[in-house]
């Protein structure tokens, strides 16, 4: 089974017959067998040269780079596997056509609410007190087909994470990690560096999954198409974050594992430190590992798994087969 490789501190990447070689900043090397690799995640500096990125496109490997702050900078996709014009045309035709846009970017945004609700309901049955916030996001669902246009319901989405990421500081009982409200450029707190953190990596997660797929990354509803190079992933990640990205920074703050510790503050905000990124991946790999039994194959499903599940249904309702509906948990 092929899985994602995270390289930190990496100066340089080369192929070495059918292995990857990187040497690291410190001189130690790491040899990752191409058979085993379906994606490859850089944190710090790295080189790399033509022989290389050929390679990886003869393999399908898509190479993601992140910045000195964790952030996801940009991607080397190799060309498309499945690239299919005709799913291209009726992804641009859905897009043009205001109906179909926003029929679709209504179902992510009800996705996205129904998984915080399945969230705050989850801590709601352990004694965290959260009716007010439950009914004013279910309040707001019910007024998702009031929203006409994709920046009506980009506010109206707004307002939900507001009331939820609102309840955050009561389910986190740990002084040493308050919410507060959420901040995103630079993040000004521990909590934000995590969920900026944890959703780029989802990002990049979901922008991998589609790559195979005969869908384009390039298109989405919800996330306006224009000089952004990638806005399906952003579309499809609203839906998971609260139950991967959200569950991981509960359990690593409530169990201890990411402490003060593991961030540092700089002039572009807070961030975590490398141990802090290696521990939180760490988690979020796992995290993507975990199965659930699916109600319709009856048998168990990975979380990333269940990604690549959420772009095939796409694929369907874009070819006219089955409306779209969204994956929400069933806690």
């Amino acid at each position: 089974m092929k899985k994602p490789v995270y390289i930190f501190n990496a100066g340089e990447l080369q192929r070495q017959q059918n292995t990857l070689r990187f040497t690291l900043a410190d001189g130690g090397r790491r040899f990752v067998p191409v058979e085993t690799t379906g994606e490859i995640h850089v944190f710090g500096e790295i080189s790399v040269n033509t022989k290389l990125l050929v390679f990886l496109s003869q393999n399908a490997i898509p190479l993601h780079v992140y910045n000195y702050y964790g952030y996801w900078s940009g991607s080397y996709m190799p060309r498309e596997q499945y690239s299919s014009g005709y799913m291209t045309l009726q992804q641009a035709s859905h897009y043009l056509d205001p109906e179909k846009r926003i029929e679709l970017a209504r179902t992510f945004v009800r996705g996205a609410i129904s998984n915080m609700e399945r969230v705050l309901g989850y801590y709601a049955r352990r004694g965290v007190q959260l009716e007010d916030a439950l009914s004013g996001l279910a309040a707001k669902k019910e007024a998702l087909p009031l929203a006409l246009t994709t920046e009506e319901l980009m506010a109206l989405e707004g307002g939900c994470r507001e009331l939820y990421y609102g309840c955050w500081d009561e389910i986190v009982k740990s002084g040493d990690f308050r919410f507060e409200k959420r901040t995103r450029r630079p993040p000004a707190n521990r909590i934000n560096a995590l969920v900026s953190f944890g959703n780029s990596l989802l990002y990049v997660t979901a922008l991998s999954e589609i790559y195979r797929t005969h869908l384009d990354p390039r298109i989405g509803y919800l996330h306006t198409t224009n000089q952004r190079r990638y806005t399906l992933n952003l579309d499809v990640a609203e839906i998971f974050k609260p139950v991967i990205v959200d569950r991981v920074i509960f359990s690593l703050l409530n169990r201890g594992t990411i402490q003060a510790k593991h961030f540092l503050k700089g002039t572009e905000g807070v961030f975590l430190n490398e141990n802090g990124r290696k521990t939180f991946i760490e988690a979020y790999e796992a995290r993507l590992k975990e199965t659930i039994k699916h109600p319709k194959l009856g048998r168990p499903v990975s979380y990333r798994r269940l990604i690549r599940m959420e772009l095939y249904k796409l694929e369907k309702h874009l070819m006219g087969d089955e409306p779209y509906e969204p994956f929400v948990s069933r806690w």
